[in-house]
């Protein structure tokens, strides 16, 4: 049974940073195609950054040049870097490993960005 925990949330001044990690069990994370998603109150989830199997990233226009995704093979964890944190950027992070005709989910970490 595949099982992805994340954790890292809190709350964070503007301006600050954060890491969030999505370790995973019943599954080996490298070499599979994963993906943040953040879901704001009130609002759709949408996707913030992803990570190929061969390791390319991507991230939406919104974090770019702010948020990292990397992966640690041998914790079997993904990650989430977040630097010069927003208000905006206030919700729930989800990790998500992505197949071709399924997805799996975890539970979601809180992010509050506020002063």
């Amino acid at each position: 049974q595949v099982q992805l925990v994340e954790s890292g949330g809190g709350l964070v001044q503007p301006g600050g940073s954060l890491r969030l990690s999505c370790a995973g069990s019943g599954i080996i994370l490298s070499g599979t195609d994963m993906r943040w998603f953040r879901q704001a109150p009130g609002k759709q989830r949408e996707l913030v950054a992803s990570i190929s199997s061969d390791d390319i990233t991507d991230f939406s226009d919104s974090v770019k040049g702010r948020f990292a995704v990397s992966r640690d093979n041998a914790k079997n964890t993904l990650y989430l870097q977040m630097n010069s944190l927003k208000p905006e950027d206030t919700g729930v992070y989800y990790c998500n490993v992505h197949y071709i005709l399924s997805d799996d989910w975890g539970q979601g970490t809180q992010v509050t960005v506020s002063s």
